[in-house]
């Protein structure tokens, strides 16, 4: 295999497992501007969705919904580890 292709793979790996959050803004029924955060595939977590939003919210925010897999209390390692499925995880917040 040469050096190149190898570099390259090697380099997708590392972008497919440092994988972000989406964010986009949301109205929601109040009327009340929110943010929905996507952090859905099996190189996310919860806590990636929670991150995101303490950085689209440094004063703090208030979590409004969550669609998805549960999350997962009190295991160590990786909390939301269900390997070979497909993992959906959403995260509606509200800036302070």
């Amino acid at each position: 295999m040469s050096t190149l292709l190898r570099t390259t793979l090697a380099s997708l790996a590392v972008l497919a497992v440092s994988a972000c959050a989406s964010t986009s803004p949301t109205i929601l029924k109040n009327g009340q501007q929110g943010l929905n955060i996507d952090c859905s595939g099996q190189a996310m977590s919860w806590d990636k969705c929670d991150e995101q939003a303490r950085l689209e919210c440094p004063a703090g925010y208030q979590t409004v919904a969550t669609q998805g897999v549960p999350r997962r209390t009190g295991e160590i390692g990786l909390a939301d580890a269900d390997l070979g499925n497909y993992q959906t995880r959403s995260l509606v917040v509200v800036c302070k």
